[in-house]
This record gives C-alpha cells, sequence and structure tokens, in this order.
C-alpha cells in the first residue's frame, strides 16, 4: 500500500521493526503461552490464569500473529498457536463473554485462519460471531455493551468488534452477519458520533424502542467530555466499516473523527491526553490512543487519493515518532514497550500511564502498515 512515506521516515520504522523483533522475541522466551495485560515491576504475569475472558487477551497473540506475517519467524507461530487453544476455555464458558469476542478472535482464531488455513481456527471465529451476532438487538438495532443489567447499553468500542461479523458473513455467504454490523454501525454514528467528530463513548438506549436516554461519561472525564481512546475507535472502527463495506458514509464519519482528533493531538505536541476536554491539570497521558488513531489514520489514508493523503499519512508518524521518542522502553530485559497508557481517567494507579498490551499491538500494527508488511487482521 502506498502510504506516500518519506524515505526517512522508512528508515525511521525499519529501524523500530528491528527494535520490536528484538524485544519481542525477549518477551516471548519469558511469557510463552501466557497472555498479558500490564506489566508489573518490569514483567508480565499470565492474566489468561485468572481472567479468560479479560477484554484485551487477544492482542498479545495479535502481536505474535502479525510478527509472524512479518518475519516468517516459527517462535511467533508457535505462542500464537498455544494462546488460541487456551481461548477454547472462554467459548465453553460463555458467560464471561460480552461484547469484545471480536477482539478476542480476530487476533487469534481468524489471524490463524487468514495466514495457515488452519480449518479449526475457521471454526471458532465463526463460533465468536455468532455469539456477538446473538447480541443484537433487532428494535433499537445496536449490539449491547457488557453484560448484567446494561441491556441497552451501546459503545463506541464495538465498532472494532464487528469486523468479526464482516469476516464471518464473507466466510460463510451468510448476509445476516454483514447486515447487523451495518445496522449497528448506522446507530453508532447516528448517536454516539457527535457532529462537531467528537464521541460519546457510551448511550443508553431502551431496549424496548431503542430511544436515547442518556450518554453518561463512561471512561472519559465527565458527560459530554471527550475520551481520547473512543475518539480512536470511532476513527479506525468507522474506517474499518467502509473497508469492508464501500459505504461513503463510513469512510466520511472516520474522516470526520479524524480531523477532530489531529486537531486536538496537534494541540499538545502530538502526545495524547485522556480526554480532550478534561481539565489542564493534572495532565494525563494515554498512549494507546495515539496507536490506535495511527492505525486508523493509515487506513483511512489506504482509501484515499493522493493528493488526501499526506494529512493522514503525516499525522499518524507524528503520532508514532513523538510517542515512540517521549514513552518507548526497548530494555529487553523489562516486559511492555510503549509506556503512558491508561485505560480510563478516573482509573487507579495500577493502570494509569503505564504500558498496556494493545498499545504495543497498535504500534506494531500500523509500524508493519508503513513498510507494507502487516496483514488485515480486523
Amino acid at each position: 500500500m502506498n502510504y506516500q512515506v518519506t524515505a526517512s521516515d522508512r528508515a525511521w520504522a525499519e529501524g523500530i521493526f528491528e527494535k520490536l523483533h528484538v524485544k519481542l522475541k525477549a518477551e516471548c522466551s519469558r511469557l510463552q503461552d501466557g497472555i498479558p495485560y500490564i506489566p508489573h515491576d518490569g514483567r508480565y504475569h499470565d492474566l489468561g490464569a485468572n481472567d479468560i475472558y479479560w477484554w484485551t487477551n487477544g492482542f498479545w497473540p495479535g502481536i505474535l500473529w502479525q510478527m509472524y506475517h512479518a518475519s516468517e519467524d516459527e517462535v511467533y507461530r508457535q505462542y500464537a498457536e498455544s494462546v488460541e487453544k487456551r481461548f477454547d476455555a472462554a467459548l465453553e464458558g460463555y458467560e464471561g463473554l460480552h461484547h469484545d469476542v471480536g477482539f478476542m478472535w480476530l487476533h487469534t482464531a481468524v489471524a490463524d485462519y487468514r495466514l495457515t488455513a488452519n480449518k479449526d481456527s475457521r471454526r471458532r471465529g465463526l463460533h465468536a460471531a455468532n455469539l456477538l451476532a446473538g447480541r443484537y438487538n433487532p428494535v433499537g438495532q445496536f449490539i449491547r455493551a457488557w453484560n448484567g443489567e446494561r441491556t441497552g447499553w451501546i459503545i463506541i468500542d464495538t465498532m472494532m468488534n464487528i469486523p468479526l461479523l464482516y469476516w464471518a458473513s464473507k466466510e460463510s455467504g451468510d448476509p445476516r452477519f454483514a447486515y447487523i454490523a451495518q445496522s449497528h454501525a448506522d446507530t453508532a454514528m447516528n448517536i454516539l458520533l457527535r457532529p462537531d467528530g467528537s464521541s460519546n463513548h457510551i448511550a443508553i438506549l431502551d431496549p424496548q424502542s431503542g430511544e436515547c436516554l442518556e450518554t453518561p461519561a463512561g471512561q472519559g472525564f465527565a458527560p459530554g467530555s471527550s475520551w481520547s481512546r473512543g475518539q480512536s475507535w470511532a476513527v479506525y472502527g468507522f474506517a474499518l466499516s467502509y473497508h469492508h463495506t464501500r459505504k461513503q458514509v463510513y469512510l466520511d464519519a472516520a474522516k470526520r473523527s479524524a480531523h477532530y482528533v489531529i486537531a486536538n493531538f496537534a494541540q499538545n505536541d502530538w502526545l495524547p491526553v485522556v480526554d480532550f476536554r478534561s481539565p489542564a491539570e493534572p495532565l494525563k497521558y494515554d498512549s494507546t490512543a495515539a496507536m490506535i488513531s495511527a492505525c486508523g489514520f493509515l487506513e483511512i489514508a489506504s482509501h484515499i487519493g493522493d493528493h488526501e493523503k499526506p494529512l493522514y499519512t503525516a499525522s499518524a508518524l507524528r503520532l508514532l515518532r513523538a510517542c515512540e521518542q517521549a514513552f518507548a522502553d526497548w530494555d529487553i530485559e523489562r516486559d511492555g514497550i510503549i509506556g503512558k497508557g491508561t485505560a480510563a481517567y478516573h482509573g487507579g494507579p495500577q493502570d494509569t500511564e503505564v504500558p498496556i498490551i494493545y498499545g504495543d499491538y497498535f504500534f506494531t500494527e500500523a509500524v508493519l502498515r508503513l513498510l507494507g508488511r502487516d496483514f488485515l487482521i480486523w
């Protein structure tokens, strides 16, 4: 894919790829078939041993499949396959699963099937897609978030999970999956995305009618604020819906959200704050929002003419280079690469301004995209 990358930026990306290869191999040797989330005292622990359902569990095997595709190093494939098999316990347990099954099985089973044609992986992916489709509310035309009492909740994060449905529709020949994905995307675009390109994290709908009742703060600063990671889900999520459907309205939505976040990132030297509408103090960063946005910008760039590409490619590179310089840890004795990730504005110290596995995933994907060594995991 021609992203119009300069020779200097390509050389930078090549250097980063070599650093990734060295550090990720070291992490593989320590973690093996474990499932990481946030390192403690510089070391990953196996989150899967305590919570096989946790929404981020797919990002480590996603990194491994991306690196296997880019390097053909069998170590990455070996551990990715081991983690994928561990996820069978989540499918069997069922009750702990929710809207994030796309994050879990796109990066494990579907990635495996796309690269190796493993039939067991195809079965796992279709099983997960059916679970996601089963969360669809046909009256409100949305996929419900989370479990418990939240029967009418819709969140912007789910835009990144519906590619599992687009894949299942193409793979099975059944249009139901794609219909549900597009129906949800339309509702998210109409209810969660604001006219200025900013986004609500959550909307609470009446599950009997689909009427919007409330738009609470979620993981941002307050109701009506602008949680930066939610914005990044909107940028990349709508761009991916355009990729799968070629409906111009989705590309337009992705661009609108992208223009909003580009303007906000530029206000802080391309180092991302947790919420674009939070008080200046205390200053809180979330590098994961930048990494996801960078991938979204590159996805948009892959669908537009050469005269438009520079804005999106240059913005992706500014984010990647600024965060790598300010936040990266390349010490192979310490786990985690991109620091200063924050799960939620009002979260605790354990998940505020720390390396988080999905930040490393999107950083890896973006670098490989720039080099033309990635594959579509979405």
